[in-house]
């Protein structure tokens, strides 16, 4: 079992009611961080575990997934592609220049001035988000958030995008700390991930739709996110505050000062 990646403690409380075998979950004793305390290792997520895998296999048993894939499949016949847009608050968060999305997949999530740098684990993913950010002058980079964001040069991104990306990874402080080093003085890392501390996790337990075994590696609450950006010297400011009890999501900007 690894340390916790908060605080590097070991002694962990199980949580076996929103576990499934061979995969087990467990609260860190000392900061309260929600793990997967046998994460698989990165290799298994490029191919055997890569998401796009792991969704088809989860839609073909039901269940949340299922719907989702029902859902997707509504909007693409009513002519919305939902997901494959720019998202024009990157553009009004970070400027133009260079932005680094974080488990981008095979999508891009911005549009020119922005010109799109992107890391993902999964090589058919990787392949395909490759092409499309060259055309725009980017690259994609194959590879963990963790370990990826390293090979980039110091303050070289305006801005970052880990959406639904921090959560796959076995040690996101890590990954924040990277991200802090590879944004310029100023910049500004958009993060989005399941909310552990929701009301509707609470409510209806394992069969909530933010647990995802396993590639969701760690399960943040605001408190744990906070702690996490702070040390790896980020100020985070919260975006949706006012409905974030009710939230599955957490949704914030963290800043490089």
């Amino acid at each position: 079992m690894t340390p916790c990646p908060l605080c590097g403690a070991a002694a962990t409380r199980p949580l076996p009611a929103y576990s499934t075998p061979p995969w087990h979950l467990g609260a860190c004793l000392s900061c309260g961080l929600v793990r997967l305390l046998d994460p698989p290792p990165y290799e298994a997520l490029e191919e055997d575990l890569a998401w796009e895998r792991t969704s088809e296999e989860k839609r073909a048993r039901g269940g949340s997934t299922a719907l989702s894939g029902l859902n997707r499949r509504l909007r693409a016949a009513l002519g919305l592609r939902a997901g494959r847009r720019a998202d024009h608050r990157f553009l009004q968060w970070f400027g133009p220049g260079r932005v680094l999305d974080v488990g981008c997949g095979d999508r891009l999530r911005t549009a020119p001035p922005i010109v799109p740098f992107g890391i993902e684990i999964s090589r058919a993913l990787q392949a395909r988000a490759d092409a499309l950010m060259r055309a725009q002058g980017g690259e994609c980079r194959l590879g963990a958030g963790a370990e990826a964001v390293w090979d980039f040069p110091e303050a070289h991104f305006d801005g970052v995008i880990l959406h639904s990306s921090l959560e796959h990874e076995r040690d996101p402080l890590r990954l924040l700390t990277g991200v802090a080093r590879a944004l310029k003085a100023g910049g500004r890392a958009y993060v989005r991930v399941p909310n552990y501390g929701s009301l509707n996790r609470r409510l209806i337990g394992a069969r909530w739709c933010g647990f995802r075994h396993p590639d969701h590696v760690t399960y943040f609450t605001r408190a744990t996110l906070w702690a996490m950006a702070e040390r790896a010297g980020l100020k985070p400011r919260l975006l949706n505050g006012a409905r974030l009890p009710l939230d599955d999501n957490i949704q914030a900007l963290l800043a490089k000062p």
